[in-house]
Formats: structure tokens, C-alpha cells, sequence
């Protein structure tokens, strides 16, 4: 296996090689698109960007090998929630990305995240819909078990892992965490400089050493995190890409055994409401004060959050793994191209 992408070579699996490039301008993201499934070795391309479908598509008929595209996103939808996104190309990227995924319908097997994104069904060859569920085999040993952040003899503190910026909920953590004293906030994930500075001065001096910037970590090292915190946030905007999805920290946060706390996306307020495994809050002041209670006088009501947490865990995310599935579909299409 080799892994061929953007980031740092180091962030790769562990025994595969991985060749990294940086992610430069527009045009030589386009470039490289066209360049990297003529240069993968692989007998199998699966593909994680869909500007890379059409090429691999070519690639396929010329060297028979077999391409997996994996559709983690409804791309499109996603492109209007990019800032980098100049306001004149919008309309032409959305163009050519949704053309890309349409491409991707012609893939041996088509990988979606959810039923609702696309290629939809009877638009694709081989359609295996395969939800952004936590593997259990990267969290760390003992997350099913209650952490003790939170606890009456620590200070309590919150949790986000993911990309950071204002529409996913940047701006809010910080003004929720900035009106609960005492709570201490864990960011993992990537950020850009830009976004830095922009929130250096939201709050002033309220989160002076009260706020961790761990940047993007390895997946088992992210959520050693939990073991210290008590409340998982995922304080996303109502975007065209997040309205109809299920962010998969959500789900990682419920099987850390931690307690939620989200704005109202509707998939993510039923999984909630199902599971009592936290609360839904409109904005940071209503975060803010439901923090300050489970700090409080409400401490009751966070442990029975995160018990809840682990029951629906125990129920929903134990049994066959749809990771399993998807390398058994991925068997199969190496076998029959033999």
C-alpha cells in the first residue's frame, strides 16, 4: 500500500509508504489531479478527492487497474462553505466538482457517507454507502470507560477534534468556553494562520491559558485527549454540507463516553434526543450557561449524558464493521479484474 497526498509524510499509517506534496495554488492542485493515478502503482486506486476521477478513469482503461472513489462528502454543497473559494469560481467549481462526482458513479465501487449524498443510488455501478463511524481499533484502550474530566477534583474540560474555522463552530467554542470559568478547551485539528489571527482578539485576556492548540494529530493520539475531558463540541453552522449530515466527531465523542453539546442540526438533535447523550444549543451564550451547570449545580444531569453516551456506543458501534464490508467489496473487485 502506498499513500499518495497532501500534508506531512509522518501523519501517514504506520509500515506504508507515503509521498506527500504541498498543497500550492489552484492550478497545480489541478495538475497533480491529472498527474498522481498515472504515477500510484497500485492495482487498486481508491481515491479521496473527486478532482482526481477523471483521470483515474482514464488511468483504468489504459493500465486495468481498479478504482474505488470514495465520496466522504457531498462536495458540492461543501464548495459554498470554502473560503478560499473565490465569489466568481463558485459557480464554475460547483459545476465541475458535481460533474466529478458524477464520475465517480463509474467507479468499481463508489464509496457515500450517508444515503443522501451523491452519486445517488441507480446513478453509480457500485454503490456501498459507508457511514463515518468511529473504528473502535484507533481510539485508545478504556475510551468506552467514564473519563474523570469533569470530575469535582479536576477542572473541567471540553473537547473538538476536526478542521477549524468560523462555520464549524470556531467562534462559538471560544466565546462558550470565554463565559464558563474554569473550563479548559482541547482544539485538535487543523487551522489556518489566517483563522488564528482572526479570532487572536475575540474574547481578549477570558481564555489566557485556558485553551489548547494541539493542531491535526494522529487519529489515536487525538482521542487519548478524551481521556481528560468531559464534553464533546460540535458547534457547526447550518451549512448546505452539514445540514443533512452526522458529523463523525459526534459519533467518536459518544464513544469516548462523552457528553455532547451541538447546535441543531436535525440528524444530529434526533441522534440526541435518541440517545441522551447531550444537549442542543442555539448559540455560545446558551453553551456558556449550560456549561457553567454542569460545572455546578448540574453535574448530575452531564454524568447522566455520558452514561447514556456509552450505553448507545455499547448498542450501535459493537458488531460487524462496515470497514469490514468495504475491504471485502474491495477483495472482490481485485479478484474478479484478475
Amino acid at each position: 500500500m502506498e499513500v499518495l497526498g497532501l500534508g506531512e509524510a509522518a501523519g501517514g499509517p504506520p509500515g506504508v509508504a507515503v509521498h506527500v506534496w504541498p498543497r500550492g495554488s489552484m492550478m497545480a492542485r489541478a495538475l497533480r489531479a491529472v498527474r498522481l493515478p498515472w504515477t500510484a502503482r497500485g492495482r487498486v486506486l481508491f481515491l479521496l478527492d473527486p478532482d482526481t476521477v477523471p483521470s483515474a478513469l482514464l488511468a483504468r482503461r489504459v493500465r486495468g487497474c481498479a478504482v474505488v472513489a470514495d465520496v466522504h462528502e457531498d462536495y458540492a454543497a461543501l464548495l459554498r462553505d470554502r473560503s478560499w473559494v473565490p465569489p466568481l469560481l463558485l459557480g464554475p467549481l460547483t459545476w465541475l466538482t458535481a460533474r466529478c462526482v458524477g464520475l465517480a458513479g463509474r467507479a468499481d465501487v463508489t464509496l457515500v457517507a450517508d444515503d443522501h449524498v451523491p452519486p445517488l443510488q441507480g446513478a453509480a455501478r457500485r454503490r456501498l454507502v459507508v457511514r463515518n463511524l468511529p473504528d473502535l481499533s484507533m481510539m485508545p484502550e478504556g475510551s468506552t470507560a467514564p473519563a474523570s474530566g469533569g470530575s469535582a477534583e479536576s477542572a473541567p474540560r471540553a473537547l473538538y477534534v476536526g478542521d477549524l474555522r468560523a462555520s464549524r463552530g470556531l467562534d462559538d467554542m471560544l466565546r462558550a468556553v470565554a463565559a464558563a470559568p474554569g473550563w479548559y478547551l482541547d482544539l485538535v485539528g487543523p487551522v489556518s494562520p489566517a483563522e488564528r489571527e482572526r479570532v487572536a482578539g475575540l474574547v481578549g485576556h477570558q481564555l489566557d491559558g485556558r485553551v489548547s492548540w494541539h493542531g491535526r494529530l494522529p487519529p489515536r493520539q487525538a482521542w487519548e485527549l478524551a481521556a481528560g475531558a468531559s464534553v464533546g463540541l460540535a458547534l457547526l453552522h447550518d451549512t448546505p454540507a452539514f445540514r443533512d449530515a452526522i458529523p463523525t466527531k459526534v459519533y467518536e465523542y459518544l464513544a469516548c463516553g462523552l457528553a455532547v453539546l451541538a447546535t441543531p442540526l436535525p440528524r444530529v438533535a434526533q441522534l440526541l434526543d435518541v440517545s441522551g447523550a447531550g444537549r442542543t444549543v442555539r448559540d455560545a451564550a446558551q453553551a456558556a450557561e449550560i456549561l457553567r451547570g454542569w460545572s455546578g449545580d448540574r453535574r448530575d444531569e452531564l454524568l447522566a449524558h455520558r452514561e447514556a453516551s456509552l450505553r448507545w456506543a455499547g448498542v450501535e458501534l459493537h458488531g460487524p464493521s462496515p470497514y469490514a464490508r468495504l475491504a471485502s467489496e474491495v477483495a472482490d473487485v481485485m479478484a474478479r479484474r484478475r
